[in-house]
C-alpha cells in the first residue's frame, strides 16, 4: 500500500502542477480532504482551487521535481524543487517575466485512493524575495564592484 501511496503523491504533481490539470484535483483530493497551508486550512476540491487558480494566474512553465518520496502505511512526505516563470499578477505583485526556483515539503495522508490530509510547507517568502529582488552589484567587504 506505500508504494501505491507514494505513487499517488508524485502523481499529484505531476497531473495538477506540471500539466495544470485542474481536473485531476477532483480526482484526487476527496470531498473533505483537509489542507494546512500557511496557517491555514484548504478544504476539500473547492477550496483547493482557488489557491491553484492564482498559482496558475501568476507562473507559467512550472515544473516540479520531486527529489524524495517516502512512504509508511497511509503517510507520503515529498522533498520537491519548483521552477517557474512570473507571468501573471495572480498574487497581487505585477508580473516580471523572470525565472525562479523554489523548495518544498509535502505530507499526505491517503486513504481509498485519495488525499484525505496535506500538510504544505514551501518557500513562498524566498518566492516573494526573488520576484521584488533588484539586480544589484556584488559586495566584498566593504567595497562594490
Amino acid at each position: 500500500m506505500s508504494e501505491a501511496n507514494k505513487e499517488l503523491a508524485k502523481r499529484w504533481f505531476e497531473e495538477v502542477w506540471n500539466k495544470r490539470r485542474r481536473e485531476a484535483i477532483d480526482e484526487m483530493l476527496s470531498p473533505n480532504t483537509v489542507i494546512y497551508e500557511g496557517g491555514e486550512q484548504i478544504i476539500g476540491p473547492e477550496g483547493f482551487r482557488p489557491f491553484f487558480d492564482r498559482m496558475a494566474a501568476s507562473f507559467s512553465e512550472m515544473r516540479i521535481t520531486i527529489q524524495d518520496a517516502i512512504a509508511e502505511a497511509d503517510m507520503v512526505c515529498v522533498r520537491w524543487t519548483c521552477r517557474m516563470r512570473h507571468t501573471g499578477d495572480g498574487l497581487g505583485i505585477p508580473a516580471s517575466n523572470k525565472q525562479f526556483d523554489t523548495t518544498g515539503i509535502s505530507m499526505v495522508r491517503i486513504q481509498d485512493g485519495k488525499i484525505v490530509t496535506g500538510w504544505q510547507n514551501w518557500d513562498m517568502l524566498g518566492l516573494i524575495q526573488q520576484i521584488k529582488a533588484e539586480p544589484r552589484a556584488a559586495t566584498y567587504i566593504g567595497a562594490s564592484v
